[in-house]
């Protein structure tokens, strides 16, 4: 298949799109809160996109941006135009939302629940596959598991001021993980307690 999912950071990246329909409308949302600089070739862009900072400029100007651009998103009903601004941008990388194996990139379905970030790609046999499975799994994934993200972070943090060994940080993580007075608390929603009885357990 050749594909593999990364996380890219994404601060101050120039991402040019290429289509101001609903694809290019939602991606361009993504990569902007997420820090990127967003331009759209295309009109009529929504508010909540201009609050974000995202540009609009006329499709005259689209080897301009994609000169200007660190990843380039084609995603137009316009074959012709698709097929120019990718041949453009064959030294970037290129995300094609008509023709996804014609680019380098692949912006697949992913959400957010609290600080876990989630992406589903199913090789582009299903998009609706992929978004029944992202349902699936918001239901499956608890508020109580995030608390519990938060509490393993925490304790990362006082173990890697007071222990060096990896396996040994890693052995109290575990019982962490596992201890029922910190489960009891985090069922509670008292996440503060909770970080009590880490310090507590952790006073090596």
């Amino acid at each position: 298949m050749g594909w593999t999912l990364l996380i890219l950071q994404m601060n101050n990246k120039n991402v040019l799109i290429v289509g101001a329909g609903e694809v290019g409308d939602r991606r361009a949302r993504r990569f902007a809160e997420a820090g990127a600089n967003v331009v759209i070739i295309g009109r009529n862009i929504s508010k909540d996109l201009i609050e974000l900072g995202v540009i609009s400029k006329p499709q005259e100007e689209v080897k301009k941006w994609v000169d200007w651009s660190d990843i380039v998103i084609v995603a137009t009903n316009n074959q012709e135009l698709n097929d120019h601004v990718a041949e453009l941008a064959k030294d970037k990388l290129l995300n094609r939302a008509d023709f996804p194996d014609n680019g380098n990139l692949i912006v697949p379905s992913s959400f957010s629940i609290g600080d876990v970030q989630i992406s589903i790609f199913t090789g582009g046999k299903s998009p609706l596959m992929a978004k029944e499975l992202r349902k699936r799994i918001q239901k499956i994934i608890t508020l109580e598991d995030i608390m519990q993200l938060e509490i393993q972070d925490f304790t990362r943090n006082i173990l890697k001021e007071k222990i060096e060994d990896q396996k040994k940080r890693r052995t109290y993580l575990y019982e962490v993980l596992n201890d029922e007075i910190i489960g009891e608390y985090i069922k509670a929603g008292n996440i503060e307690d909770a970080k009590k009885h880490v310090r507590q357990k952790l006073d090596l």
